[in-house]
C-alpha cells in the first residue's frame, strides 16, 4: 500500500487532485450543513448552473475560467438570495429561470470559444487531471475563507438557518448573514468544480451532512462528522477514479451515497435490535 501511495504521489497532477479533494471535502459539508438546516439543499445545484456561464465566458475570452466563474457564481448567489427574500409566489419561477438561464447561457457561450477549448465536461462533472497549481491556490484561499467563516460565525449562521424570525428578534443582521451564506455557497461551488464538477457539487454539500445526521446528536457533532465524511469520500473517490478510470465527480458522489446507505441500514438494524 505504501508503495502504491508513493507511486501515486510521484505524479504532480495527482498531488494537486488529492489536495483539491481535501479542500472540497472540508468546504462542501461546512456550508451544506447550513443549507440543509434552511431546507435549501439544492441551492448548490442552481449555483452550479450559474457558474457554467462564468466558465464558458472564461473560455470565450481565453482567460482562466475559475476567477470568472467565481464572480459569476457570487453575483448569482446574491441575486438568488435577494429574490428568495422577497417571498413572492413568483420567486420560485424567477429562480428557475435564473438557474436554467445560467446553464443555457453557458452552452451558447462555449460554442463561440476558440477551437479546442469548447468542452465543458471537465467543469460539469470533474476531472482529476485538470487541476492546475493556480487553481489549487485559488481553491485553498476560498476553502480557508469558507472554513473560517463557518466556524467563526457558526452560531449566528445556525440561528439564521434555524429560525430567521427569532434571529431577527435577537438583533442579528439576518439579510447580511443570508447574503454571506449565499456567497460561501458560491465559493464552495467554484472550489469543487475541478474535482466534483458544478453539476454534482450539491450532492457533496448535502449527502455527507445527511449521513452525519443519522449518527450525530448535536449540530456541532453533525458539523464535525459531516466534514470527516466529506474529506474521506473525496479522497477515496479521487483514488478510485484514478485506478478504475472513472469520472472523479460521479465516483465521489456514489461513495458518499454508499456511506449514507450503510449508516441508514446500521441505524435501522440498531433500532430493531433495541425493540427486540
Amino acid at each position: 500500500m505504501s508503495l502504491l501511495a508513493a507511486n501515486l504521489l510521484h505524479y504532480g497532477f495527482m498531488r494537486r487532485a488529492l489536495l483539491a479533494a481535501v479542500l472540497v471535502g472540508l468546504a462542501a459539508p461546512a456550508v451544506g450543513i447550513f443549507l440543509v438546516q434552511r431546507r435549501l439543499a439544492l441551492i448548490g445545484d442552481g449555483l452550479g448552473h450559474i457558474a457554467v456561464t462564468g466558465v464558458a465566458l472564461g473560455l470565450v475570452l481565453n482567460r482562466a475560467p475559475v476567477p470568472i466563474a467565481l464572480v459569476t457564481a457570487v453575483v448569482g448567489a446574491v441575486a438568488v438570495e435577494l429574490i428568495r427574500a422577497r417571498g413572492e409566489q413568483s420567486a420560485e419561477i424567477a429562480l428557475a429561470i435564473l438557474f436554467y438561464g445560467g446553464i443555457g447561457g453557458g452552452v451558447v457561450l462555449v460554442s463561440q470559444a476558440p477551437s479546442g477549448t469548447r468542452s465543458l465536461n471537465q467543469y460539469l462533472f470533474g476531472s482529476i487531471s485538470t487541476t492546475t497549481s493556480g487553481d489549487l491556490r485559488t481553491f485553498a484561499i476560498l476553502a480557508a475563507i469558507v472554513m473560517v467563516v463557518a466556524v467563526g460565525l457558526g452560531g449566528a449562521l445556525f440561528s439564521v438557518s434555524n429560525d430567521d424570525e427569532f434571529a431577527r428578534a435577537s438583533g442579528l443582521p439576518v439579510m447580511r448573514l443570508n447574503l454571506l451564506l449565499a456567497s460561501l455557497s458560491a465559493f464552495t461551488v467554484v472550489v469543487s468544480m475541478r474535482v466534483v464538477g458544478v453539476l454534482l457539487v450539491s450532492a457533496l454539500m448535502v449527502v455527507p451532512v445527511a449521513a452525519a445526521q443519522l449518527v450525530a446528536r448535536s449540530f456541532r457533532m453533525t458539523f464535525v462528522i459531516g466534514i470527516a465524511i466529506g474529506v474521506t469520500v473525496s479522497l477515496a473517490g479521487v483514488l478510485v477514479s484514478y485506478y478504475a478510470d472513472t469520472p472523479s465527480g460521479g465516483t465521489i458522489v456514489l461513495l458518499a451515497i454508499a456511506v449514507f446507505a450503510l449508516l441508514l441500514i446500521a441505524k435501522n438494524i440498531g433500532r430493531l435490535l433495541r425493540r427486540a
